[in-house]
């Protein structure tokens, strides 16, 4: 198998950048908060922004550019995204900064649903599981170094300082983007039809698959989203450990993506059963052994690894499901991991508030994994379905090829 273009790493840069400014917020809040003379809870809602610009701006972006060609859209998303940081980091007021987490978000969706499409375009079929999974680990690596780095900048220079950080490595993304793609479009490429790919996203199978992005992804998020307290307050780890456990979350997480890169184009039924499966089981282990220092920290690393595998696979289904909508399809699906990534710690958050206590998040984490079981179900027996109809449908052509060849004289009489 050929070597994965350079290119699709360059696009897992431009997630990693921007990745990183998705997540760095939570590490960012106290300075934030203090600095802008806002409560915490206030300076929070900016990470919800974020996560709504995600949701709304990927299907948005993605057909009001998709007549753009990919190279032009690309440097477009990430101009706009830098210049939402740079107004972020000289921001005055805390509704400017709001406004800036909205636009950005706005543009890193559409770079995300146009980076998935354009990496798939770079590599043969057999191979699309793999490339999504290096951009991927763009994300993964985000919360593995980028977030860690921004709180450091935070803590040490100032909030502001973790801005310009992610507008240096996105404009240095951006150049490098501009040098290995090719610009324009091929001669022979069809241009592509927003109506074609509306048209698309009616197959029910498709919004099958978003279901599982959502749930599958919101099973492995809610639990970390809690895991910081959950670590010191239930089992006991000294606050300064924490990043370290955080950051073994993330070694899972990259472990799982490019495990999952390698089945996904080969085994994609089985990944998703046995990773969700896997997820599920764990977070009630969680939940049950929380007191237990060393097997909670062995628990987090099974989470991220586990919680990551299944990630090429809910990309790439997409892509085999709606092979004529190759940006719009994509580009919802970033919604639905955003669906995820927002609802299922609102849930975690009820069921604290609730009086149950940390060790809960864990269990709304393995009770989302087991509705996310059920909907890999539903997803096989659509596609069994499918290409039972897929076969019946060859057998006929071929009966009826074998008949024409017995009779000869049938096709001369009937004209």
């Amino acid at each position: 198998m050929k070597a994965t273009p350079i290119a699709v790493y360059l696009l897992g840069l431009g997630i990693f950048a921007q990745g990183t400014s998705e997540f760095m917020l939570a590490g960012l809040l106290p300075n934030v908060a203090a600095d802008l003379g806002v409560s915490i809870p206030d300076a929070g809602l900016l990470v919800s922004a974020f996560a709504i610009g995600m949701v709304v701006g990927a299907p948005v972006l993605a057909i009001a550019t998709l007549r753009m060609p990919r190279r032009t859209a690309l440097a477009a998303f990430q101009l706009v995204f830098v210049a939402g940081h740079v107004v972020g980091a000289l921001a005055p007021s805390y509704g400017v900064l709001f406004a800036t987490r909205v636009v950005s978000a706005f543009a890193y969706a559409g770079f995300w649903a146009v980076a998935a499409a354009t990496a798939v375009s770079l590599v043969p079929a057999g191979a699309k599981g793999k490339a999504l999974s290096v951009v991927g680990t763009g994300l993964t690596l985000a919360t593995i170094v980028g977030v860690p780095a921004g709180t450091v900048l935070s803590q040490h220079v100032g909030w502001r300082a973790a801005f310009w950080a992610v507008v240096v490595l996105t404009v240095l993304s951006l150049l490098a983007l501009l040098a290995v793609l090719p610009a324009g479009r091929a001669d022979d490429t069809e241009l592509p039809s927003p109506r074609r790919e509306i048209r698309a996203m009616t197959r029910p199978a498709l919004w099958v698959s978003y279901l599982l992005t959502t749930l599958s992804f919101g099973a492995a998020i809610v639990t970390f989203s809690y895991l910081a307290p959950l670590l010191t307050e239930v089992s006991g780890l000294p606050s300064g450990l924490v990043p370290a456990v955080l950051a073994l979350y993330g070694v899972g997480g990259l472990l799982g993506m490019t495990l999952g890169g390698r089945t996904a184009d080969r085994h994609p039924l089985r990944t998703l059963f046995l990773g969700i499966g896997a997820l599920a089981i764990a977070s009630a282990l969680l939940a049950l052994t929380a007191t237990n220092l060393p097997a909670t920290i062995a628990l987090t690393f099974t989470l991220g690894l586990t919680g990551y595998l299944t990630n090429p696979v809910v990309q790439s289904r997409v892509f085999t499901l709606a092979p004529d909508a190759p940006t719009l399809a994509p580009a919802v699906n970033t919604s639905a991991f955003n669906v995820g990534i927002t609802l299922t710690p609102m849930l975690g958050g009820l069921t604290i508030d609730a009086g149950y206590g940390y060790t809960s998040v864990a269990w709304v984490g393995a009770a989302v994994g087991a509705l996310a079981l059920l909907a890999a179900l539903w997803a096989a027996m659509l596609q069994r379905r499918a290409e039972g109809r897929t076969a019946m449908g060859r057998s006929a052509d071929a009966a009826s090829g074998v008949a024409t060849a017995a009779r000869p004289d049938a096709l001369t009489a009937a004209d």
